[in-house]
């Protein structure tokens, strides 16, 4: 998925007021495979050692990127502090 140059940049606590579609923004199965991979190592990075991420994902408005901590991650969310999620299938990238 190519990226545009317009990312904005958002606080974890802006989250929780966005609007999130329910369909998947990565169409290729090894890109969300990929995606798995990366937020299961973000989370142990966040865990042991306390380092934030940047997360690149899609609201109902575009794209949008989020440096934070992982705490948690289910099968259709990932947990930030404060109870915060992001849904998976709207997440674009971790970094």
């Amino acid at each position: 998925m190519k990226l545009n140059s317009n990312i904005q940049n958002v606080e974890k606590e802006q989250i929780k007021f966005l609007k999130f579609p329910k369909n998947e923004v990565l169409n290729i199965k090894k890109d969300q495979v990929n995606r798995s991979i990366e937020l299961r190592r973000a989370l142990v990075l966040g865990n042991l050692e306390h380092q934030k991420v940047k997360i690149v994902f899609a609201d109902e408005n575009g794209f949008k990127r989020v440096e934070t901590t992982i705490w948690g991650i289910t099968d259709k969310s990932v947990i930030l502090k404060q109870s915060t999620l992001i849904p998976l299938q709207r997440i674009v990238s971790v970094a």
